[in-house]
């Protein structure tokens, strides 16, 4: 397998053009704690992109585009879109060997268990997690009320990172990860096993005088199912892995 991606290609706009033009200006947390362009910052895109015209409210009854903000963009803001299309686009090359696909998953889980720490230490937000998917403490009924419906509760993070770190255990335990060899811990004691050929041609295990092993059924069987709950939830969230 050979992967080559290249970085996207950013869209620099009349925002992002503010944001370089006014430097000094700190950018500040928001009511979620995410750093985000002060209002000067914000209001200077605003400029830019659509000179001085105010945004248009819809009358009552009257069908609008959603994606249309009713103002005509600036000359700035037209060439700023032009130079976007003619820009290259991402390269994407992959490369697929007949060997990959033999244990496909395992292939898959070399990639996705260093992605998965990337992502956890670099996003910027959290989408929505369903309450069944973590523990009572962190869902949103064990959080305070919330002051206006559209608001996040105090829990909101807790759910995400909770689900990126049930994903990464499921990944850690079977592709390369501290705990890839999980089962062994469940097993204590020595083998002895003797073989004993049978009239059939076949053979029989027998154990030995020395054979002590025990394996912790019980335990074993928890450890999995969490690694499978784990890639449930890989699944269950994959379109929301982004930062």
């Amino acid at each position: 397998m050979k992967v080559n991606i290249g970085s996207p290609s950013y869209f620099f706009g009349p925002y992002q053009l503010a944001e370089k033009l006014l430097f000094w200006i700190p950018k500040q947390k928001d009511e979620y704690g995410i750093l985000a362009n002060s209002d000067t910052v914000h209001n200077f895109g605003e400029f830019l992109a659509y000179g001085f015209q105010k945004r248009k409210e819809p009358k009552v009854g009257e069908i609008y585009d959603l994606f249309d903000n009713r103002r005509k963009p600036t000359l700035l803001y037209r060439f700023m879109l032009w130079i976007q299309k003619v820009l290259p686009q991402r390269r994407i090359k992959v490369r697929i060997d007949s060997w990959d696909s033999w244990n496909m998953y395992t292939s898959l889980g070399y990639i996705v268990r260093p992605m998965l720490y990337q992502l956890k230490e670099s996003k910027q937000g959290a989408p929505h997690v369903d309450d069944e998917d973590v523990p009572k403490s962190i869902r949103s009924t064990s959080a305070a009320p919330k002051e206006n419906e559209y608001d996040i509760d105090e829990n909101h993070f807790k759910r995400w990172d909770y689900i990126l770190d049930e994903m990464i255990f499921a990944f850690e335990s079977l592709y390369g990860g501290k705990n890839q060899y999980w089962e062994t811990q469940f097993t204590t004691g020595e083998y002895d096993f003797k073989m004993k050929k049978l009239e059939s041609g076949h053979s029989e295990i027998l154990k030995g005088p020395n054979h002590t092993v025990e394996v912790d059924l019980e335990s074993r069987k928890q450890y999995s199912d969490r690694i499978q709950n784990g890639f449930m939830l890989f699944g269950k969230y994959y379109t929301s892995l982004w930062s």
